[in-house]
């Protein structure tokens, strides 16, 4: 099925691929990411942001500890807050 974006915009197309029928959807959710059929980005940006300052805010209190060495802090901070942030 070759489908033009201009000739057809607007309209719901569903995908069909031997027996199985595919629906057209504006957006979904793929490995933590939101696709979308437009090629806008502010979205997924602001909920990227808005996930790691969750996450930061989930960790504030060990980070804060003043027994716990700074490399373990780094450590913290990489493979929690910017795994969610760059993920």
């Amino acid at each position: 099925m070759l489908l033009s974006r201009h000739q057809n915009a607007g309209q719901n197309h569903n995908i069909k691929r031997a027996i199985r029928s595919f629906e057209n959807v504006a957006q979904f959710k793929y490995l933590g990411t939101t696709a979308r059929d437009q090629k806008l980005i502010q979205g997924e940006i602001k909920m990227r942001f808005n996930l790691g300052s969750a996450c930061f805010h989930s960790v504030q209190n060990p980070l804060s500890f003043r027994l716990l060495p700074r490399r373990v802090k780094i450590r913290i901070y990489i493979t929690i807050i910017l795994s969610v942030v760059l993920y």
